[in-house]
């Protein structure tokens, strides 16, 4: 017998999280923090949120000019695909909590990288964190176009056709 609890609903959790669709990007989420402390012009010096994923949707290729610290809290593993405009290369990452199996539970996404996320094959919803210092400005964010990124990213075809809209 075990103690575990069955995997709760992604309706459940975006209820219990109080999350929102995420307009253009895809996937749900709530703004959890933003720092009171300001940099020089205004912007929050950090800020949080949290983001799920399920088979239905998937976090759109964009690109930030912050670095963005993605963080593993519970259910099915996410593919996390980068782009690096600077050399032309590509990079899958597992996140999820089978430390030993080589998932992980951080993964440190530089500025100007493209990025995309969608969940691992089979999986039924993904709750993860995303935080930023400087904290989220609007201005900086870049939602990919699919024609531009395939054009610069031929071997990442594929994965730029699902991740795009």
């Amino acid at each position: 017998m075990t103690n575990q609890l069955p995997h709760p609903s992604a309706a459940a959790i975006i209820a219990a999280l109080q999350l929102e669709p995420l307009p253009n990007e895809g996937g749900f989420f709530r703004s959890t923090y933003h720092s009171t402390a300001t940099l020089p012009g205004g912007r929050a010096a950090g800020s949080a949120i949290y983001f799920l994923l399920t088979p239905e949707g998937f976090s759109a290729l964009h690109a930030l000019r912050t670095d963005e610290l993605w963080h593993f809290y519970a259910g099915d593993p996410v593919e996390h695909l980068g782009l690096d405009p600077s050399t032309g290369k590509g990079t899958k990452t597992l996140l999820g909590s089978a430390v030993l199996e080589g998932q992980l539970p951080q993964w440190v996404v530089a500025g100007g990288l493209w990025q995309g996320a969608r969940l691992a094959p089979g999986g039924r919803w993904a709750l993860v964190g995303c935080t930023m210092s400087p904290g989220w400005d609007e201005r900086e964010f870049v939602l990919g176009d699919r024609a531009e990124l395939t054009a610069r990213f031929p071997a990442w075809a594929a994965e730029i056709q699902e991740l795009t809209r």
